[in-house]
This record gives structure tokens, sequence and C-alpha cells, in this order.
């Protein structure tokens, strides 16, 4: 009997998974919440592993010795030790194309918010007044405002598709995109230094690697325009947190709306709770029940896979299917 274990997980139940990889004969073994030794104890004779935020170091990865594949629920991978993975020839898979209409769709909704002051808006009027609470310079129309895009994937594509109807212009920086493609989604590719210094609002849409990690930082924030506003619904660790609050104290920027941070959750006290323009919501971007009913579908259907001796599809660390 093969044993498929779930190191963490954030739903009720996990009947999904249950459903997908029952037929197969397979034992299903979860942690609520796994780390440390009983992480590295529950994985030790896995054939697959499933995981959603728990830390797949290299302590873990050290302690499998059957698996044959690591599956993420999400998009991101950056709480699996890829190189670990490949030296030990495990294959990681994510699943990519779960959420896409969602995190667009907040993406947006974050960008509204901070234009046209929503959130204050709604706090001043439930605390008994009748008037504006910020100066009408801090209101904002997307049609005049240049909106740069970091990256350009499946997300990054679709809020393109949504800032269209706003009739604003779209910069977009991403070294793997073919210009042609930006071309025909109506936007403008340029270099990062071009589109931190010409963008009002920018928004970061790249997975959190090496080369991305802290990308925003006191030295681009420098670059960006005064005043500029800050969207982030992709990794938290792509923004240095302490050259932001400092930014949002200078004025350098003039607001910011995340649904990620670094740290996550932010602490109860944390400098970033204290603006009045700064909007944060819990990392739900990508939630809804036909997108979360999909991601855990597929993440098991990935696992399955493995067992079957299939190829894989959605390999991020470069590992051939066993």
């Amino acid at each position: 009997m093969k044993k498929v274990v779930i190191t963490d997980y954030t739903f009720d139940e996990i009947d999904v998974e249950r459903d997908v990889l029952a037929p197969l004969g397979c034992r299903l073994e979860a942690l609520k919440a796994g780390r440390d030794q009983a992480l590295i104890d529950l994985v030790k004779d896995a054939d697959a592993v499933i995981t959603q935020f728990a830390p797949i170091n290299a302590a873990v990865i050290g302690a499998m010795t059957k698996a044959r594949v690591i599956v993420r629920y999400g998009i991101g991978v950056d709480n699996v030790d890829l190189k670990a993975a490949a030296a030990k020839g495990i294959p990681v898979c994510n699943v990519p194309d779960y959420c896409i209409d969602e995190v667009a769709d907040h993406t947006l909704a974050l960008m509204l918010a901070a234009t046209r002051q929503i959130v204050p808006c709604d706090n001043v009027i439930k605390s008994g007044q009748w008037k504006l609470p910020v100066p009408v310079s801090a209101l904002h129309a997307l049609k005049y405002m240049t909106v740069g895009l970091v990256a350009f994937g499946r997300i990054g594509r679709e809020v393109a598709v949504r800032l269209k109807g706003f009739k604003c212009r779209i910069l977009v920086f991403d070294p793997v995109v073919s210009p042609a493609d930006v071309k025909a989604a109506g936007c403008e590719l340029a270099t990062l230094d071009e589109v931190l210094a010409q963008s009002d609002l920018l928004s970061l849409h790249c997975p959190s690697t090496e080369k991305t990690k802290y990308m925003i930082n006191a030295t681009t924030i420098a670059k960006m325009k005064k005043g500029a506003i800050l969207v982030n619904a992709s990794r938290g660790t792509l923004v240095d947190t302490p050259a932001l609050v400092a930014a949002l104290q200078s004025g350098q920027l003039s607001a910011a709306a995340l649904d990620v941070t670094d740290p996550e959750p932010p602490g109860a006290d944390h400098p970033l709770l204290k603006f009045s323009n700064v909007v944060i919501t819990p990392h739900d971007a990508s939630a809804t029940p036909q997108s979360v009913k999909k991601l855990r579908t597929d993440a098991a259907g990935l696992a399955a896979m493995a067992l079957r001796g299939e190829p894989l599809p959605n390999i991020v660390n470069g590992v051939p299917s066993r």
C-alpha cells in the first residue's frame, strides 16, 4: 500500500484528496500543521508528499527515502527547498492554473481600494460621520494613471485584460516574455527601471526566487515616482518590509495594498498596521470554493500520477519523472 503524506492543510477535512487517492489503494496520512521532527518522522516512508505552507527544508527532504514527488498546494514553491529536492532526485510540482481569475480580480480590488480610498471612507461612515476622510488629491482614476506590471505570466496577463477596461496605460517588465505578446495585449514592454520610474501604480506578479526576493527595496523604491502606489498579491518576500514602511512614512509611496506580507501574518504591533493608507487582506486572493476544489483535486491528481509512474506536468525543479 502506497503512503501519501499531507504535511499541513487549512481545509476542514481531506476528503477531496482521499476521493482521488483511495481508488489507488493509497494510505493517506496528514498533519494539520506539520513542523520539525513530527514532519520528518511522517515523510520518511512516504511515496508522495503534498504540502501547503510547512517548511519542506533540506532536513525534511533528506529524511525522505521513497518519495516520488513533492506537490505544492498552489503556484509558489518558496516553502520547498528545490535544490535539496533536485539533489535527492525528487521532482517538485506545483498547481499553476487554479486561481488565475481569482487573483486577477483581487488585484483589481486592491488597486481600486487604494486609488478610491474605499477603506478610509467606509471607516469614517461607520464612525457616524458623513464626509471625505482624505484630501481630494488622494483620490485617483485609473484612466489617468500608468500602471506597471512586474511579470506577465497567467495572472499578470489577466490583470492587464481587466485594466484595459479602465483605459490606463500599462507597462510590463518581464525578461522572458515576448515583445509581441505584450504588444498584442495592448501593453508596452519596458525595462524594470523604466517601469519603476514611470508607474503611478506598481503591481507585482512574479514568484519569490533568489533573483526576485526583496526586489522592492530601498534602492528600487527610490527609483519610483514620488507618491506611487504599491500593490502586491504575489509573495510577501518580494518586498523589503522595512523599506516599504520607511517609504510610506516619508511619502515616497502614497499607499500600499497587500494580500501578502513579510512576515506573514504581521504581528499585532507591526508598523504596517498603523497606516491608514495601507490595505491588507489575509493572503486570500486565490480563494473561492471553485478554486480551492480545483487546487486540492489537481494536487492529489499529481501525486496519483507519480504513483502510477506517469510523466508529470508542472515540474519546477528540473527533475524528470521517475
